[in-house]
């Protein structure tokens, strides 16, 4: 997935390296006919063509990593239970895709020829930033199929529904944050995580995912995260018509930002934190706190968020 500087291309050279590198997901550009990938969105899928997708490879769902902490916050959340038949695993290698299918459920296999992801992969790493660059060219696929969909990193627990406190008219993109101002609707003051969103599938963020996926630049490695942060100071939300909410952390909160309150608190993401033990640790803690929680009267728990 590596290329050049994007000054040193044509517009048009551009366009064709662009296009040729959404062939290996199945990108076609006229028609989606029901190939494996729109058979497994359609699985997953709930009536109005809305679902959840996250990206997974061998370390992330090895026996007690991160697939069956999340699966498990699925089981003890608030009205979380029925979620797990709305999930995509999107596996980037062959264990997580067995993995993901030993659990039943809806799976799709999303790998490179001659690159290998089933690793712990290092934060700012080369192939972490690849990982994150696929993505993004995952998700623009989706989007160009209709779907409307919740994007999870595999490091967040769900412990309530989070489409019960999402805008669901009028806003294009609602995304986390690492940085929160109070002002939801503030591009500048508000530093977006893309480790957790909900985007609505229309021409404007089909447009916004091709122009940032196409915004990376492999001479100077940056993270997805960073570049998406730039396009929207740059005003290119705007320019597009798109409406961006940027999520509160005391109910969409991280290792970087948490209100730490279990009354409020809807998902929580093991962001700010580098390696896998560290990220399981601090999950596992909130999970095991929730369930002591959920086991008393919210007026009078008191379980103390973990350190």
């Amino acid at each position: 997935m590596a290329c050049c500087g994007h000054g040193k291309l044509s517009l048009s050279d551009q366009l064709v390296k662009y296009m040729s590198l959404l062939s290996f997901i199945g990108f076609q550009t006229s028609t989606f006919p029901k190939d494996k990938l729109e058979a497994a969105l359609e699985g997953a899928s709930m009536e109005n063509k809305t679902l959840i997708i996250t990206v997974a490879n061998k370390a992330c769902t090895e026996e007690g990593s991160f697939l069956d902490l999340l699966l498990q916050s699925f089981q003890v959340g608030e009205g979380t239970q029925s979620l797990r038949n709305h999930l995509l695993i999107a596996a980037i290698d062959q264990t997580a895709f067995e993995q993901c299918n030993l659990r039943k459920l809806h799976c799709y296999q999303l790998m490179t020829d001659g690159v290998d992801f089933s690793g712990e992969k290092t934060f700012m790493s080369s192939d972490y930033l690849k990982l994150t660059w696929m993505k993004t060219l995952f998700q623009a696929n989706v989007l160009r199929r209709g779907y409307n969909f919740i994007f999870t990193d595999m490091d967040v627990i769900w412990l309530r529904n989070p489409f019960e406190r999402l805008v669901h008219q009028g806003v294009d993109l609602q995304i986390s944050c690492d940085f929160y101002n109070g002002r939801p609707s503030d591009l500048a003051g508000n530093f977006a995580n893309t480790g957790f969103f909900f985007v609505v599938s229309n021409n404007k963020t089909i447009s916004l995912f091709d122009k940032w996926y196409a915004a990376r630049n492999d001479s100077l490695p940056l993270h997805d995260q960073h570049v998406l942060q730039a396009l929207i100071k740059d005003g290119l939300t705007q320019r597009l018509g798109l409406e961006v909410r940027f999520q509160d952390p005391l109910y969409f909160g991280g290792f970087c930002a948490s209100g730490k309150n279990y009354g409020k608190v809807v998902t929580m993401h093991a962001n700010c934190c580098t390696t896998f033990s560290a990220k399981m640790r601090g999950l596992r803690a909130i999970l095991d706190g929730w369930i002591k929680f959920k086991g008393q009267s919210n007026a009078t728990s008191t379980v103390q968020w973990p350190e």
